[in-house]
């Protein structure tokens, strides 16, 4: 066994890496700040509507 044959194996951690990387490269290519609603379309985030709305 080759001590530095270090494999991730871990498919949630790999998932979150993914949606992080991808909210840096779209931070990065964009203009201005992103809004909630921006950030919850990358990351894939339906959201629930608030009470009183």
């Amino acid at each position: 066994m080759d001590p530095f044959d270090v494999r991730l194996e871990d498919y949630e951690l790999l998932d979150e890496v993914e949606l992080t990387a991808n909210l840096i490269v779209a931070a990065n290519q964009s203009d201005a700040h992103m809004s909630v609603t921006e950030i919850d379309q990358i990351l894939g985030v339906i959201p629930h509507p608030r009470s009183g709305q």
